[in-house]
């Protein structure tokens, strides 16, 4: 019998606690409707900014198949020490699933080694984001499109490497277009940027956002391969001479 999926999912929760409107929302947290949403599938722990070490010990990134990232005001108060101690565990094969305005988190930046820079408008935009691949596990269960009301705007260019592959791209009532669901693999870890997830709207309440980041874990979860061997190595074969 296979073991349940351990998720880790990290939230600043700064805002929950500053703005009513955002509070009245996400009442648990956005941490806490990310993980209502997930379901009873995966064993799920909750890590916030103002915890000891941020909530990323080197116990519970140990026991963490898949960390789940949202992040906004506090970014630069993020502790260096922590930023590379997850950057060493994706390396190792633990998957990361970055949410909305994570794009600009130190982890994200470090990985993608770029400013992940972007346009953005909060005005109420209606957002379609469309499959693009609609082959990919992390689409499973979606339409041709997830259609959001309102949501915040992201526009391109989104500075970010080119991704292994490009899952859902989104169009915004402004006209833009983004690229707003992206995976890639650093060392042995499996990575996946999805954009919608803006504070003062009910997105993480949505079943089809829901259900993809649900997929998301699925397709980020550890590979059972072991960590490559580096450094001085031993011949195979008898050398000559």
């Amino acid at each position: 019998m296979t073991q349940p999926i351990k998720v880790t999912i990290w939230n600043e929760y700064q805002h929950e606690k500053r703005n009513p409107k955002v509070a009245e929302i996400y009442p648990n947290g956005i941490h806490g409707a990310i993980g209502d949403g997930l379901g009873s599938s995966f064993v799920v722990r909750h890590a916030t900014l103002d915890m000891p070490e941020h909530g990323l010990t080197e116990e519970v990134l140990n026991d963490t198949d898949v960390l789940l990232w949202w992040g906004h005001l506090a970014h630069g108060d993020v502790d260096e020490a922590i930023v590379e101690r997850v950057y060493n565990r994706v390396l190792h094969g633990m998957g990361l699933i970055v949410l909305h305005s994570g794009h600009f988190s130190k982890i994200f930046k470090k990985l993608m080694g770029t400013s992940c820079d972007l346009k953005w408008r909060e005005a109420n935009d209606k957002e379609r984001l469309w499959v693009v691949a609609p082959g990919h596990p992390i689409a499973e269960g979606i339409g041709e499109y997830i259609e959001l009301e309102a949501e915040e705007m992201y526009g391109e260019h989104f500075d970010i490497p080119q991704p292994d592959e490009l899952v859902f791209v989104s169009w915004f009532t402004g006209g833009e277009v983004f690229r707003s669901g992206c995976t890639y693999t650093r060392g042995q870890g499996k990575i996946f940027y999805f954009r919608p997830g803006h504070e003062t709207y009910p997105t993480y309440h949505n079943e089809q956002i829901q259900r993809v980041i649900r997929n998301a874990v699925e397709w980020a979860k550890p590979s059972t391969r072991s960590y490559p061997a580096y450094g001085h190595a031993q011949p195979l074969e008898p050398l000559n001479g």
